[in-house]
Protein backbone atom coordinates (compact mmCIF):
# COMPACT_ATOMS: atom_id res chain seq x y z
CA UNK A 1 0.00 0.00 0.00
CA UNK A 2 1.00 3.42 -0.56
CA UNK A 3 -0.54 6.70 1.26
CA UNK A 4 -0.45 10.11 -0.68
CA UNK A 5 0.45 12.70 2.49
CA UNK A 6 -0.95 15.71 0.19
CA UNK A 7 -4.62 13.99 -0.03
CA UNK A 8 -4.54 11.60 2.95
CA UNK A 9 -5.70 8.80 1.11
CA UNK A 10 -3.83 5.40 0.42
CA UNK A 11 -4.00 2.72 -2.58
CA UNK A 12 -2.83 0.32 -4.03
CA UNK A 13 0.20 -0.63 -6.25
CA UNK A 14 -2.39 -0.64 -9.38
CA UNK A 15 -4.40 2.59 -8.79
CA UNK A 16 -5.63 3.95 -11.65
CA UNK A 17 -5.21 7.78 -10.16
CA UNK A 18 -2.97 10.36 -11.11
CA UNK A 19 0.55 9.33 -10.14
CA UNK A 20 1.41 11.86 -6.67
CA UNK A 21 5.27 13.21 -6.58
CA UNK A 22 7.55 10.53 -5.13
CA UNK A 23 8.26 13.14 -2.05
CA UNK A 24 4.71 12.74 -0.91
CA UNK A 25 4.30 8.99 -0.78
CA UNK A 26 5.00 6.66 2.00
CA UNK A 27 4.04 3.01 2.41
CA UNK A 28 2.38 0.92 4.27
CA UNK A 29 2.49 -3.30 4.62
CA UNK A 30 -1.03 -3.49 4.75
CA UNK A 31 -4.42 -0.98 5.19
CA UNK A 32 -4.63 -0.92 8.51
CA UNK A 33 -1.38 0.36 9.06
CA UNK A 34 -2.14 3.25 6.80
CA UNK A 35 -5.52 3.75 8.56
CA UNK A 36 -3.83 3.73 12.37
CA UNK A 37 -1.65 7.12 10.64
CA UNK A 38 -4.88 8.77 9.65
CA UNK A 39 -5.35 8.03 6.18
CA UNK A 40 -8.15 7.14 4.44
CA UNK A 41 -9.14 4.45 1.99
CA UNK A 42 -9.01 5.24 -1.87
CA UNK A 43 -12.42 5.05 -3.27
CA UNK A 44 -11.11 4.17 -6.86
CA UNK A 45 -9.45 1.21 -6.27
CA UNK A 46 -10.63 0.54 -2.43
CA UNK A 47 -7.63 -1.03 -0.46
CA UNK A 48 -9.30 -1.67 2.41
CA UNK A 49 -11.49 -4.43 0.54
CA UNK A 50 -10.23 -7.64 -1.24
CA UNK A 51 -8.84 -7.10 -4.44
CA UNK A 52 -10.95 -8.00 -7.46
CA UNK A 53 -9.13 -10.25 -8.72
CA UNK A 54 -9.47 -12.25 -5.35
CA UNK A 55 -13.18 -11.94 -5.33
CA UNK A 56 -13.25 -13.33 -8.95
CA UNK A 57 -11.34 -16.05 -7.60
CA UNK A 58 -14.03 -16.78 -4.80
CA UNK A 59 -16.97 -16.41 -6.67
CA UNK A 60 -15.51 -18.85 -9.00
CA UNK A 61 -14.51 -21.04 -6.52
CA UNK A 62 -18.26 -21.13 -5.18
CA UNK A 63 -19.37 -21.75 -8.91
CA UNK A 64 -17.39 -24.89 -9.19
CA UNK A 65 -18.43 -26.30 -5.46
CA UNK A 66 -21.58 -25.70 -6.78
CA UNK A 67 -21.17 -28.08 -10.04
CA UNK A 68 -19.44 -30.49 -8.31
CA UNK A 69 -22.38 -30.94 -5.66
CA UNK A 70 -24.75 -30.97 -8.59
CA UNK A 71 -26.77 -34.14 -9.38
CA UNK A 72 -26.95 -32.32 -13.25
CA UNK A 73 -24.49 -30.19 -14.64
CA UNK A 74 -25.88 -26.52 -14.18
CA UNK A 75 -26.70 -24.03 -17.13
CA UNK A 76 -24.60 -20.95 -17.98
CA UNK A 77 -27.85 -19.51 -16.57
CA UNK A 78 -28.56 -20.83 -13.42
CA UNK A 79 -24.47 -20.17 -12.52
CA UNK A 80 -25.11 -16.43 -13.80
CA UNK A 81 -28.18 -15.96 -12.00
CA UNK A 82 -26.25 -17.61 -8.66
CA UNK A 83 -23.53 -15.19 -9.38
CA UNK A 84 -25.11 -12.24 -9.80
CA UNK A 85 -23.87 -12.23 -14.00
CA UNK A 86 -25.25 -12.64 -17.61
CA UNK A 87 -24.15 -15.71 -18.97
CA UNK A 88 -21.72 -14.31 -20.87
CA UNK A 89 -19.91 -12.30 -18.54
CA UNK A 90 -19.97 -15.62 -16.49
CA UNK A 91 -18.15 -17.81 -18.82
CA UNK A 92 -15.51 -15.25 -19.93
CA UNK A 93 -15.14 -14.77 -16.02
CA UNK A 94 -14.97 -18.45 -15.25
CA UNK A 95 -12.72 -19.01 -18.45
CA UNK A 96 -10.38 -16.54 -16.80
CA UNK A 97 -9.87 -17.85 -13.86
CA UNK A 98 -10.05 -21.43 -14.52
CA UNK A 99 -8.69 -21.81 -17.83
CA UNK A 100 -11.74 -23.68 -19.16
CA UNK A 101 -15.73 -23.03 -19.47
CA UNK A 102 -17.81 -24.04 -17.06
CA UNK A 103 -19.04 -26.65 -19.59
CA UNK A 104 -15.72 -28.20 -19.74
CA UNK A 105 -15.04 -28.16 -16.06
CA UNK A 106 -18.47 -29.95 -15.46
CA UNK A 107 -17.37 -32.41 -18.36
CA UNK A 108 -13.78 -33.20 -16.35
CA UNK A 109 -15.70 -33.04 -12.49
CA UNK A 110 -18.22 -35.94 -13.83
CA UNK A 111 -15.53 -38.06 -15.91
CA UNK A 112 -13.50 -38.10 -12.63
CA UNK A 113 -16.41 -38.96 -10.32
CA UNK A 114 -16.75 -41.92 -13.13
CA UNK A 115 -13.05 -42.53 -12.94
CA UNK A 116 -13.71 -42.82 -8.89
CA UNK A 117 -16.75 -45.05 -9.30
CA UNK A 118 -15.09 -47.89 -11.78
CA UNK A 119 -11.71 -47.82 -9.15
CA UNK A 120 -13.94 -48.53 -6.52
CA UNK A 121 -15.14 -51.52 -8.31
CA UNK A 122 -18.42 -50.28 -9.22
CA UNK A 123 -20.46 -51.67 -11.70
CA UNK A 124 -20.56 -49.75 -15.00
CA UNK A 125 -24.24 -48.71 -14.82
CA UNK A 126 -23.68 -47.82 -11.13
CA UNK A 127 -20.87 -45.68 -12.22
CA UNK A 128 -22.81 -43.74 -14.92
CA UNK A 129 -25.43 -42.71 -12.24
CA UNK A 130 -23.01 -41.46 -9.56
CA UNK A 131 -21.11 -39.82 -11.77
CA UNK A 132 -24.55 -37.67 -12.91
CA UNK A 133 -24.46 -39.35 -16.17
CA UNK A 134 -28.09 -38.36 -17.80
CA UNK A 135 -28.22 -41.74 -19.65
CA UNK A 136 -25.54 -44.64 -20.48
CA UNK A 137 -25.60 -43.17 -24.27
CA UNK A 138 -24.12 -40.21 -22.75
CA UNK A 139 -21.50 -41.70 -20.82
CA UNK A 140 -20.21 -44.10 -23.55
CA UNK A 141 -20.03 -41.06 -26.19
CA UNK A 142 -17.52 -39.33 -23.75
CA UNK A 143 -15.86 -42.55 -22.19
CA UNK A 144 -13.53 -42.89 -24.66
CA UNK A 145 -12.20 -39.79 -24.69
CA UNK A 146 -12.39 -38.94 -20.87
CA UNK A 147 -11.31 -41.93 -19.67
CA UNK A 148 -8.64 -42.84 -22.58
CA UNK A 149 -9.96 -46.90 -22.66
CA UNK A 150 -13.14 -48.69 -22.33
CA UNK A 151 -15.15 -48.16 -19.68
CA UNK A 152 -14.53 -52.09 -17.89
CA UNK A 153 -11.29 -51.51 -18.48
CA UNK A 154 -10.62 -48.36 -16.40
CA UNK A 155 -12.63 -50.40 -13.94
CA UNK A 156 -9.90 -52.72 -13.65
CA UNK A 157 -7.55 -49.50 -13.58
CA UNK A 158 -5.99 -50.10 -16.61
CA UNK A 159 -5.28 -54.25 -16.03
CA UNK A 160 -5.08 -55.53 -19.44
CA UNK A 161 -3.99 -52.42 -21.23
CA UNK A 162 -1.14 -53.20 -23.30
CA UNK A 163 1.54 -50.86 -23.79
CA UNK A 164 4.24 -51.93 -26.08
CA UNK A 165 8.10 -49.97 -25.64
CA UNK A 166 11.07 -49.92 -27.15
CA UNK A 167 14.79 -48.23 -26.46
CA UNK A 168 16.90 -46.35 -28.79
CA UNK A 169 20.06 -43.90 -28.36
CA UNK A 170 20.08 -40.38 -29.15
CA UNK A 171 22.06 -37.12 -28.79
CA UNK A 172 20.22 -36.39 -25.84
CA UNK A 173 20.77 -39.73 -24.71
CA UNK A 174 18.36 -42.90 -23.83
CA UNK A 175 15.18 -42.68 -25.49
CA UNK A 176 11.89 -44.96 -24.71
CA UNK A 177 9.37 -44.89 -27.11
CA UNK A 178 6.40 -46.48 -25.48
CA UNK A 179 2.46 -46.69 -27.20
CA UNK A 180 -0.83 -48.24 -27.04
CA UNK A 181 -3.00 -49.79 -29.61
CA UNK A 182 -4.30 -46.08 -30.41
CA UNK A 183 -0.76 -44.26 -30.45
CA UNK A 184 2.16 -43.51 -29.02
CA UNK A 185 1.74 -42.45 -25.16
CA UNK A 186 4.95 -42.00 -23.58
CA UNK A 187 8.62 -40.37 -25.00
CA UNK A 188 10.82 -40.39 -22.18
CA UNK A 189 14.37 -39.22 -22.10
CA UNK A 190 17.04 -40.63 -19.54
CA UNK A 191 20.62 -41.70 -18.84
CA UNK A 192 19.54 -45.27 -18.62
CA UNK A 193 16.64 -48.21 -20.37
CA UNK A 194 16.69 -49.49 -16.84
CA UNK A 195 15.09 -46.03 -15.34
CA UNK A 196 13.10 -45.09 -17.88
CA UNK A 197 11.28 -48.29 -17.95
CA UNK A 198 10.82 -48.07 -14.19
CA UNK A 199 9.26 -44.28 -14.79
CA UNK A 200 7.01 -46.27 -17.75
CA UNK A 201 5.60 -48.57 -15.68
CA UNK A 202 5.53 -45.98 -12.22
CA UNK A 203 3.15 -44.19 -14.97
CA UNK A 204 1.06 -47.53 -16.21
CA UNK A 205 0.87 -49.14 -13.10
CA UNK A 206 -1.86 -51.64 -13.81
CA UNK A 207 -1.26 -52.02 -17.63
CA UNK A 208 1.09 -54.57 -18.92
CA UNK A 209 3.63 -53.17 -20.63
CA UNK A 210 6.36 -55.62 -22.35
CA UNK A 211 8.81 -54.94 -24.92
CA UNK A 212 7.60 -54.41 -28.73
CA UNK A 213 8.80 -56.71 -31.61
CA UNK A 214 11.62 -55.69 -33.82
CA UNK A 215 8.93 -53.89 -36.34
CA UNK A 216 8.68 -50.90 -33.88
CA UNK A 217 11.77 -50.07 -34.25
CA UNK A 218 10.75 -47.92 -37.42
CA UNK A 219 8.69 -45.62 -34.86
CA UNK A 220 11.60 -45.37 -32.32
CA UNK A 221 13.81 -44.18 -35.45
CA UNK A 222 11.18 -41.85 -36.72
CA UNK A 223 11.45 -40.28 -33.01
CA UNK A 224 15.08 -40.20 -32.86
CA UNK A 225 14.96 -38.45 -36.02
CA UNK A 226 12.70 -35.64 -34.73
CA UNK A 227 14.86 -35.19 -31.66
CA UNK A 228 18.10 -34.57 -34.11
CA UNK A 229 16.35 -32.79 -36.42
CA UNK A 230 13.11 -30.67 -35.11
CA UNK A 231 12.14 -29.86 -38.38
CA UNK A 232 11.32 -33.18 -39.40
CA UNK A 233 7.46 -34.52 -39.64
CA UNK A 234 6.23 -36.88 -37.16
CA UNK A 235 3.24 -38.57 -39.09
CA UNK A 236 2.73 -41.18 -36.00
CA UNK A 237 -0.94 -41.24 -33.80
CA UNK A 238 -0.37 -40.19 -30.48
CA UNK A 239 -2.38 -41.50 -27.46
CA UNK A 240 -2.27 -38.57 -24.99
CA UNK A 241 -4.14 -38.65 -21.63
CA UNK A 242 -5.19 -35.82 -19.50
CA UNK A 243 -7.78 -33.34 -18.24
CA UNK A 244 -9.25 -30.91 -20.41
CA UNK A 245 -7.13 -27.92 -19.55
CA UNK A 246 -3.86 -29.97 -19.77
CA UNK A 247 -4.91 -31.08 -23.29
CA UNK A 248 -5.41 -27.46 -24.02
CA UNK A 249 -2.20 -26.93 -23.27
CA UNK A 250 -0.87 -29.93 -25.23
CA UNK A 251 -2.29 -29.28 -28.32
CA UNK A 252 -1.25 -25.35 -27.90
CA UNK A 253 2.61 -26.29 -27.52
CA UNK A 254 2.18 -28.38 -30.25
CA UNK A 255 1.38 -25.40 -32.46
CA UNK A 256 4.43 -23.43 -31.71
CA UNK A 257 6.98 -23.88 -34.68
CA UNK A 258 10.54 -25.28 -34.24
CA UNK A 259 13.15 -22.19 -33.57
CA UNK A 260 10.38 -20.07 -31.67
CA UNK A 261 9.66 -19.96 -27.68
CA UNK A 262 7.02 -18.55 -25.96
CA UNK A 263 6.60 -17.61 -22.30
CA UNK A 264 4.54 -19.62 -19.83
CA UNK A 265 2.05 -16.18 -20.07
CA UNK A 266 1.93 -15.88 -23.46
CA UNK A 267 1.29 -19.77 -23.42
CA UNK A 268 -1.48 -19.37 -20.87
CA UNK A 269 -2.93 -16.58 -22.63
CA UNK A 270 -3.25 -18.63 -26.00
CA UNK A 271 -5.19 -20.94 -23.88
CA UNK A 272 -7.52 -18.50 -22.53
CA UNK A 273 -6.20 -18.48 -19.00
CA UNK A 274 -4.40 -14.87 -18.84
CA UNK A 275 -3.84 -15.85 -15.14
CA UNK A 276 -3.25 -19.58 -15.15
CA UNK A 277 0.94 -19.23 -15.52
CA UNK A 278 1.57 -21.35 -12.73
CA UNK A 279 -1.16 -24.17 -13.91
CA UNK A 280 0.25 -24.30 -17.76
CA UNK A 281 3.68 -24.76 -15.90
CA UNK A 282 2.51 -27.87 -13.83
CA UNK A 283 0.87 -29.21 -17.41
CA UNK A 284 4.02 -29.08 -19.45
CA UNK A 285 5.82 -30.58 -16.33
CA UNK A 286 2.89 -33.61 -16.42
CA UNK A 287 3.87 -34.00 -20.36
CA UNK A 288 4.96 -37.63 -21.13
CA UNK A 289 5.75 -37.00 -24.63
CA UNK A 290 9.32 -35.28 -25.10
CA UNK A 291 9.72 -33.33 -28.07
CA UNK A 292 6.48 -34.94 -29.49
CA UNK A 293 5.03 -32.40 -27.50
CA UNK A 294 7.41 -29.39 -27.43
CA UNK A 295 7.24 -28.62 -23.64
CA UNK A 296 10.40 -27.58 -23.96
CA UNK A 297 9.56 -24.24 -26.10
CA UNK A 298 7.99 -22.68 -23.28
CA UNK A 299 10.96 -20.26 -21.30
CA UNK A 300 9.92 -17.61 -18.58
CA UNK A 301 9.01 -14.01 -19.36
CA UNK A 302 12.98 -12.50 -19.47
CA UNK A 303 13.51 -15.87 -21.53
CA UNK A 304 15.39 -18.07 -18.72
CA UNK A 305 15.14 -21.62 -18.95
CA UNK A 306 12.92 -22.96 -16.40
CA UNK A 307 12.37 -26.78 -15.13
CA UNK A 308 12.66 -29.21 -17.70
CA UNK A 309 11.05 -32.63 -16.84
CA UNK A 310 14.22 -34.18 -18.57
CA UNK A 311 16.36 -31.85 -17.57
CA UNK A 312 17.67 -28.41 -18.29
CA UNK A 313 20.24 -29.33 -20.52
CA UNK A 314 18.40 -31.56 -22.44
CA UNK A 315 15.82 -28.53 -23.30
CA UNK A 316 19.10 -25.96 -23.86
CA UNK A 317 20.21 -28.43 -26.12
CA UNK A 318 16.88 -28.70 -27.89
CA UNK A 319 16.61 -25.21 -28.15
CA UNK A 320 20.10 -24.40 -29.38
CA UNK A 321 19.69 -27.14 -31.77
CA UNK A 322 16.08 -25.61 -33.57
CA UNK A 323 17.84 -22.41 -33.43
CA UNK A 324 20.35 -23.33 -35.83
CA UNK A 325 19.08 -22.46 -39.27
CA UNK A 326 19.91 -24.69 -42.18
CA UNK A 327 22.59 -25.01 -44.21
Amino acid sequence: MFAVRTTGVFCRPSCPARQPRPENVEFYANPGLAVRAGYRACKRCTPDREAPSQRQAQLVAKLCRRIERAERAPTLRDLGEAAGLSPFHLQRLFRAVTGVTPRAFAAAHRAERSRRELGRGASVTKAIYAAGYSSAGQFYAEADARLGMRPKRYRARGAGEVIRFAVGESSLGVVLVAATDRGLCAVLLGDSAQSLERDLRRQFARAQCEPAARAYAKTVAAVVARIEEPAASLDLPVDIRGTAFQQRVWQALQDIPAGQTISYAELARRVGSANGSRAVARACASNALAVVVPCHRVVRANGDLAGYRWGIERKQQLLDRESQKPS
